[in-house]
């Protein structure tokens, strides 16, 4: 090749490096922190979808759920995010106040969760129970209703997360607010006795509780499964309430200023798929809304499965949440 037929060739290689560069599709999901772990379900939803998509899947990670949405409102439409991963039906309402959701176009209605779930902007992923889960070497009489968890021994102090900055946290917020109802604020200045302290979120607060801190946790029904699953451990149960417990549906959407809307539509409806729902319940470590390819562990079909199911309306959680964590500060506080 002479000098310059090679130097043609070099450029024409040159230019066409853009137009390759811009063919390559990119889709960013905000999640929260455990998703995205190298423990978690992100690796292996990130391998399976990039195996469909012919695109990279990119996740930026957050503390918590409560936390994804305080971000994107921060952002607002300059947001880079395609795709936000860990809300829950407790933010649905709030979060579609922004305007930076679009509709799905994925039909939700089939979703296995206790009470139906159907939206036409958020998807489902998967979903379980706030509890509190306890360590039997610390704990051997337990309470069966919130009454008895909040009389119980001061000493057998008990962590929970923050309602302004995590899921749970906000969780244990309506709990307490669907069993009691206006006495809610008198209940928590008396449970604050038996509170060793307020976490930002559940990391934290799960790692206090293993770490024999305290004997107690705000956690999820299906938590004791890991630790029968990967340590072989039935140390930690969960606590089968009488009151009933709150549920968690956690969701993801579009969002309005998506690059590819069409790519990010086709992430939504493989979340109902086994190669999204595959990795939820070993991994996640919550119950998955769709079926997966394998029959589910033992250790969640032995978890508690409440005879109540306790559920706002994302209605009434976006009108009255700012209020009522107001209220639990007051609480919290009084003492």
């Amino acid at each position: 090749m002479t000098r310059t037929a090679f130097a043609i060739a070099a450029l024409a290689t040159l230019a066409a490096l853009p137009a390759a560069a811009a063919e390559e599709k990119v889709l960013t999901v905000y999640t929260y922190e455990s998703f995205d772990a190298e423990w978690g379900p992100g690796p292996l939803v990130k391998t399976a979808f990039e195996a469909e998509c012919g695109c990279t899947l990119k996740f930026v990670s957050v503390a918590d759920g409560v936390a994804l949405l305080n971000r994107l409102k921060l952002e607002g439409k300059s947001s880079p995010a395609d795709i936000v991963l860990g809300l829950d039906n407790n933010l649905i309402h709030e979060a579609k106040e922004t305007g930076f959701f679009a509709k799905s176009g994925v039909a939700t209605e089939a979703a296995a969760i206790p009470g139906g779930f159907a939206d036409d902007v958020f998807v489902p992923f998967d979903y379980g129970y706030f509890d509190i889960v306890y360590d039997t070497k610390s704990i051997s009489n337990t309470p069966s209703t919130l009454d008895e968890l909040i009389d119980g021994p001061a000493d057998q102090k008990l962590v929970i997360e923050d309602p302004r900055t995590s899921t749970p946290g906000l969780g244990m917020l309506l709990w307490m607010k669907a069993v009691y109802g206006d006495d809610a604020a008198a209940q928590w200045e008396k449970l604050s006795d038996r509170i060793l302290t307020v976490a930002p979120g559940w990391s934290e607060a799960y790692g206090l509780f293993t770490s024999g801190e305290a004997p107690m946790v705000l956690s999820y029904t299906t938590s004791p499964a890991y630790h029968e699953i990967e340590e072989n451990s039935d140390r930690y149960k969960a606590i089968d309430f009488k009151d009933g417990l709150y549920i968690q549906i956690e969701v993801a959407a579009m969002t309005a200023m998506a690059d590819d809307p069409e790519l990010a539509r086709s992430f939504l409806e493989f979340i109902l798929t086994p190669g999204f729902q595959d990795a939820i319940p070993t991994h996640n470590w919550m119950m998955p809304v769709a079926p997966t390819t394998d029959p589910l562990p033992a250790a969640f079909e032995n978890a508690v499965k409440p005879e109540k199911t306790l559920q706002f309306s994302p209605e009434t959680i976006a009108e009255n949440r700012q209020i009522w964590i107001d209220e639990w500060l007051n609480a919290m506080s009084a003492r």
